[in-house]
């Protein structure tokens, strides 16, 4: 049965039903058992602690979105992360939610975690660590203790951060165990809530059976001891309230940075309204449309300076502003266009002239101090004798080299398709943006999903037929339809921001706020390599 293409409104309530869903983590009943132990939840702590009327830029709100089904589920991983103003001052913020399993570690809640620091590291922006967590989450520890991006990894981003100057700040909220015990006290300043924060190696059901000593977890690792005895915790407080007030002090007196120097001048508004850009973007995956009528309602005014405008016409390169800074764009054409030899060309599709031209515009955006920002609706490079016969892939290296040699920042927003190479050209998750969200219509994978099901489909039937079973048209459409059903699903914005292959899905509404506050964060980082691209065959 055919189904009917959704409206962008369709998809934006399913944005926002889905993002209502894991604001509530671990459901009600956790949250006002939260509540009557005197705490607040880890989103009312940022919620209290970032400035009135500032806006939280949450990174991974959709991870371990629909994994860890047998285990119960473990809504945003566990753990809240995002960049957030405190005392005026942007900052990374990682709050563990203890609605969700305790806090404790799943594998993916190490991966957001280590994102998070991640982001601080990139543009040197202080972090802010709200504790309270069970540790690692033990039916599944050979996925989260040993590897180099496992659990471990934190620590010693810790020390890293510490040594490049990145100001630390942890409060323990609530359980702080184990190997977890080492993250505040590597913290430039830790503190702790009295009576509902502990720290230790061990709890007290371990030290008994280890040792043999009996003892209670407040005398073992509770504020008092902490901040009387050991020392091991700077200061105690009576509620969350205080704890995070003191954070708030603490900031008000950071020092000021160095900046990159990125260029900005009054933000003016989009060209059209968000309401507008809704209406321009085509639901049918198929149907082609002008790339430039989207950034009118991403850049300030609607205007770009278009570089080589004539030339590779598949991807549109130019400089502009969004909300008054200045950077370098690179998007995918869709709609078909016509060469100077009146040739046409798929929209959608990177040609060899349309990458020799992005190669060239990002190294004049790194000599200008320019950052990048990726629109991504691609289909791939160009296939055929007539492209490898021109050297499509010498021209595709050409610009991947430029794009991850690139020294200025980053930042990718998958509007649409995202196939294959084109994935990598188009600045996907592994060439390092600063920040990569989706569109709630994008879509990932090594190709379109009526493509990628009819191969499945060939490679089924082959492997079927070799065993001597009959198959019929019936069985075959039918295959066809679970394969299909299994790779759409696989296609999904949300199924890659569970992965965090992208940071997030936003409403297109949120594109320049998120870009804008993106290229805010990595002002804070100067710029001290120069651009380099290496070996490039011409």
């Amino acid at each position: 049965m055919e189904t009917s293409t959704p409206t962008f409104q369709d998809l934006l309530l399913q944005l926002q039903q889905k993002t209502e869903l894991v604001n509530l983590g671990g459901g009600k009943k956790r949250i006002d058992s939260e509540h009557q132990k005197g705490k607040l939840t880890a989103r009312e702590r940022i919620d209290y602690l970032i400035d009135s009327g500032s806006r939280f830029l949450e990174i991974g709100a959709f991870a371990a979105d629909g994994m860890y089904e047998e285990e119960g589920g473990c809504p945003s991983a566990g753990v809240v992360t995002g960049i957030g103003y405190v005392s005026g001052r942007m900052c990374v913020i990682v709050a563990n939610d203890a609605t969700v399993k305790a806090g404790a570690w799943f594998p993916m809640t190490a991966k957001k975690n280590l994102r998070a620091q991640e982001v601080a590291m990139e543009n040197r922006l202080p972090i802010i660590y709200l504790v309270d967590s069970a540790g690692v989450f033990l039916p599944m520890q050979n996925e989260i203790f040993p590897d180099k991006e496992h659990f471990g990894r934190q620590f010693r981003n810790n020390a890293k951060m510490s040594a490049m100057g990145i100001v630390q700040i942890a409060a323990i909220m609530g359980s702080c165990v184990a190997g977890g015990a080492y993250l505040p006290i590597m913290s430039d300043e830790a503190m702790i809530v009295d009576k509902t924060g502990s720290i230790f190696l061990a709890g007290s059901y371990l030290v008994k059976a280890a040792i043999g000593e009996t003892v209670d977890n407040e005398t073992l690792g509770g504020a008092t001891t902490h901040c009387e005895i050991s020392g091991v915790t700077d200061n105690k407080y009576e509620s969350d309230q205080e704890c995070l007030d003191a954070i708030r002090k603490i900031f008000g007196t950071l020092g000021e940075n160095q900046k990159a120097g990125f260029d900005r001048i009054e933000p003016r508004d989009a060209g059209i309204s968000g309401e507008q850009l809704l209406e321009i973007f085509p639901m049918e995956r198929v149907k082609p449309y002008d790339m430039l009528e989207v950034i009118s309602g991403i850049v300030d005014r609607g205007e770009i300076d278009e570089y080589k405008k004539d030339y590779g016409k598949t991807l549109i390169c130019g400089t502009a502003r969004i909300d008054g800074w200045a950077v370098g764009i690179i998007a995918n054409q869709r709609k078909i266009v016509k060469t100077a030899k009146g040739e046409m060309q798929m929209g959608g599709v990177i040609y060899s002239d349309s990458a020799d031209k992005a190669a060239r515009f990002i190294m004049n955006c790194n000599q200008r101090n320019i950052p990048l920002v990726f629109l991504q609706d691609v289909s791939g490079f160009m296939v055929g004798s007539k492209a490898e016969h021109g050297g499509i892939i010498k021209d595709g290296a050409k610009m991947v080299n430029a794009m991850a040699n690139s020294v200025v920042p980053k930042f990718t927003i998958v509007v649409g398709n995202s196939y294959g190479a084109g994935n990598y050209a188009m600045c996907g998750k592994a060439y390092d943006p600063r920040l990569i969200y989706a569109w709630p219509t994008a879509q990932m994978a090594v190709m379109s999903g009526a493509s990628a099901a009819k191969t499945l489909l060939q490679i089924k039937v082959a492997s079927l037929k070799k065993t001597g079973k009959v198959i019929s048209e019936e069985d075959e459409k039918q295959l066809l339809e679970e394969i299909t059903n299994k790779y759409n699903e696989e296609l999904s914005p949300y199924y890659a921001a569970a992965r965090l292959w992208v940071d997030g899905v936003i409403d297109p509404r949120e594109t320049r706020n998120l870009i804008s506050m993106g290229i805010e964060a990595a002002n804070h980082a100067p710029i001290t390599e120069r651009f380099n691209v290496g070996v490039i065959q011409t």
